[in-house]
């Protein structure tokens, strides 16, 4: 249940200014129309549940497009409302949104069936509220079936610094910080943002609900009752579009629900989901796909754990972000300072840095059986725990030149003292029109010294020491 609207993307191009004064003219390529807010929410929930969505439509063709947007994948029970579609209309021109527009509405709910709100509520395993603003949240009679609905069946409330206050006894609200931080002020709590899990037990207690979580972006989540301790879930470093995170989270949480999970069950799956969420580009990448996967129940390798990027999927998220891309390679077998001043190095080259990983088997090629010390996945998740890395790709190949065909950066930089006409991938990275930097590597730091020091691992070629470098 929830608000309803009409989300407008027109795509385009600017390559000149206006007469008129320091405006850019947009040349449209395109438009896109999909659902958003509760809509948005709903398509989502549909990905792993049967979903019913109640909600306010307008009486025009925007609000039929919605329902046809919308049909097949959620039955819907439409309420009257006040005024025209509310539509959130975003220009953009290289991935990069210049201008969003706002119009429509109030959309407020009008005469609202009471009985049959209340008949579609029961029916439910449980009730994601997802609150826009529009005034459902506020109406007598829609509150009225919540309140009743809370007393026997899991409400789930995701609210909005317009909406109105969760009925008591739901079962989890989701207010991200600044949210929660405006609702603590309008209840006079005098709550800091400083200690979220401290906020989010205020919160429960006074809107006597079940538990609070306070979501954080790329920190987490802080999930509190009204007494006891502070549940912290934190989120894997994730670079990406968070748009919507909001709208996956409380929906695959939502749906975890449905399934007689307990909430701090459910919560760690729904960080995740919502971390590969804006690693995979949020709404905008979304509503180009048209539907995403929904993660499989209590798997924590499901959403986009680092090193699960394809090279193609790396280049679309960040060219929609804008930028230029950089890209390095190499083992990365126990970290060390010199890798670490070679990634510095090579992010300062442009705005996005993504690491091509040798697999665990390429790396045993390359180095031989007692190599890698550290596997791929554990060393992909140090890689994209450091700032400067946006993303991190595996490949299994000997050598990058395939995943860089398929990642396209504007600049590919070694680390080494390799000639940049010297190396097997130069040619493929200026056939796509990016350019080959050299970083020199930091001297002494090697793999092989860190495991000669630990335990006698044979004698040291030259080629090891510019491999280990990496």
């Amino acid at each position: 249940m929830g608000d309803v609207l009409l989300d407008r993307d027109v795509d385009g191009q600017v390559t000149r200014f206006s007469p008129d004064g320091p405006v850019p003219v947009v040349d449209t390529l395109g438009v896109r129309r999909s659902p958003g807010g509760a809509g948005l929410t709903a398509l989502l929930a549909a990905d792993a549940a049967r979903v019913v969505l109640v909600a306010p439509f307008g009486d025009d063709e925007d609000a039929s497009e919605l329902r046809r947007l919308l049909g097949g994948r959620a039955d819907i029970v439409p309420l009257r409302q006040a005024g025209p579609t509310r539509r959130k209309t975003r220009v953009r021109s290289a991935g990069q949104t210049i201008v969003r527009v706002d119009d429509g509405g109030p959309a407020a709910p009008v005469d609202v069936p009471a009985a049959r709100v209340r008949e579609a509520l029961e029916d439910a395993d449980v009730v994601l509220v997802s609150d826009y603003g529009g005034g459902t949240t506020h109406d007598g009679a829609v509150r009225d079936a919540l309140a009743a609905t809370a007393r026997t069946r899991t409400v789930v409330w995701d609210p909005h610094p317009r909406g109105g206050p969760p009925v008591p006894g739901a079962a989890v609200v989701t207010p991200n910080l600044a949210e929660a931080l405006a609702a603590a002020d309008a209840l006079g709590l005098g709550a800091s943002g400083d200690d979220p899990g401290a906020l989010a037990q205020a919160l429960a207690h006074a809107w006597q609900v079940e538990t609070v979580c306070v979501t954080v972006g790329a920190q987490g989540a802080y999930l509190a009752r009204p007494t006891g301790e502070v549940v912290y879930v934190p989120a894997e470093l994730a670079a990406g579009d968070p748009c919507g995170a909001g709208d996956r989270f409380a929906s695959h949480l939502a749906c975890e629900l449905t399934r007689g999970g307990h909430v701090h069950d459910a919560l760690p799956s729904a960080v995740r989901s919502a971390t590969a969420w804006v690693a995979a580009g949020g709404a905008d990448a979304y509503r180009r796909r048209g539907t995403t996967p929904q993660p499989a129940p209590g798997d924590p390798d499901a959403p986009a754990r680092p090193g699960a990027s394809s090279p193609e999927a790396a280049r679309a998220r960040l060219r929609s972000a804008g930028g230029t891309v950089v890209a390095t390679g190499g083992c990365f077998d126990l970290l060390h300072a010199g890798h670490v001043a070679t990634l510095e190095a090579a992010a300062r080259l442009g705005d996005h840095l993504v690491v091509l990983l040798n697999s665990d088997d390429s790396v045993r090629r390359l180095k031989g059986p007692g190599r890698p010390v550290v596997g791929q996945e554990d060393r992909a998740r140090v890689l994209a725990a450091l700032d400067c890395v946006s993303d991190v790709v595996v490949f299994d190949q000997d050598d990058p030149r395939d995943a860089l065909d398929a990642l396209r950066p504007d600049v590919w930089a070694k680390g080494g003292d390799y000639r940049a006409d010297d190396l097997p991938e130069a040619e493929v990275v200026r056939r796509h029109g990016g350019r080959v930097v050299v970083v020199p590597f930091v001297e002494g730091r090697s793999t092989t010294d860190l495991l000669r020091r630990a335990a006698p691992v044979g004698p040291t070629t030259s080629s090891d020491q510019k491999e280990d470098s990496r």
